[in-house]
């Protein structure tokens, strides 16, 4: 009943995004444009190069680090009482901001503090992609190394989103790890594949051909950095991602989807990873299989 009524609904919003675009061409709404990759590949080009030059400062490895003095001693006093601390970023194109025709970009960048945790722990947690099903679930529903070589890895995730709506995505992940020393390290992935599932679990389960869907997520982009230091370990995460745009009229029921996901599914990660790091310590043993649960996963 579950799966129907998800069904119903994007049908629902569907048809809804029809009728407020009678006057223009509309194939489901939210086909993705050549113009709009482009624009998102030019915001990301841009965004990597500020990324690489403040990898290359080693005085400020971290984003709290760059904050004012007064936000920077909030921020920290923050992330020691456990919160994830999150804010939303912008690139610009010398100083203006970068049109992206038909589509959203969504950049988010959150920092959580794990007590007692080393580098290594934390990169042994993050690389252990055949079992993020269990300590993410339920935003990764399906976990698995298609490849390994060294520190690049590529990855298959089934996440699922929900937001009114649930939708079910089968997407795969360029990943790349680099050391800079024995307490910093830092990571990069990229998708390289993004589909849509409909009837997810069901015999009738099929792929949307990519890029031609609902749009709720087209590509994604996250920058890991890591620093064990003040006894524990920081974890920063960077997530740059592109969707569909929200037509007049949809607000209400395309919005809530399109404009929070973005940053309820980073906090819920970066809150997931020191749950589980700190069970993980405590016992060292267990496989943490109900590990969501104590962070209270929906």
């Amino acid at each position: 009943m579950k799966d129907k009524g998800d069904r119903i609904a994007r049908r629902a919003a569907i048809v809804l995004l029809s009728l407020t675009t009678a006057f223009g061409p509309v194939a489901r709404g939210a086909d993705l444009q050549q113009r709009t990759l482009e624009a998102f590949g030019h915001y990301v080009s841009l965004a990597e190069a500020r990324i690489d030059s403040e990898l290359a400062n080693p005085e400020t490895f971290l984003w709290v680090e760059r904050l004012s003095e007064n936000r920077r001693a909030a921020a920290y006093a923050e992330l020691r009482d456990g919160h994830v601390v999150i804010e939303r970023l912008e690139t610009f194109d010398q100083g203006k901001h970068i049109s992206v025709p038909n589509g959203m970009i969504h950049h988010w960048i959150g920092t959580v503090f794990i007590p007692g945790v080393t580098l290594v722990q934390t990169l042994s947690l993050m690389e252990d992609y055949n079992h993020h099903q269990e300590y993410f679930r339920p935003d990764v529903m399906r976990s698995k190394v298609l490849r390994r070589n060294g520190d690049d890895f590529l990855v298959l995730l089934r996440l699922h989103k929900k937001k009114i709506i649930t939708t079910i995505f089968d997407t795969e992940h360029e990943v790349h790890y680099a050391m800079v020393s024995q307490t910093r390290a830092w990571s990069r992935s990229r998708t390289t594949r993004i589909q849509q599932v409909d009837d997810a679990g069901q015999p009738s389960e099929r792929l949307e051909p990519e890029g031609h869907d609902d749009g709720f997520l087209w590509r994604m982009n996250t920058y890991w950095r890591f620093e064990e230091k003040d006894g524990g370990t920081y974890v920063e995460c960077q997530s740059i991602s592109l969707t569909r745009d929200i037509p007049t009229g949809l607000g209400w029921m395309i919005g809530p989807f399109v404009t929070s996901i973005p940053r309820e599914s980073l906090t819920f990660t970066l809150a997931t990873t020191r749950a589980v790091l700190l069970q993980r310590i405590a016992k060292p043993t267990s496989r943490l299989g109900n590990q969501v649960d104590a962070v209270g996963g929906n």
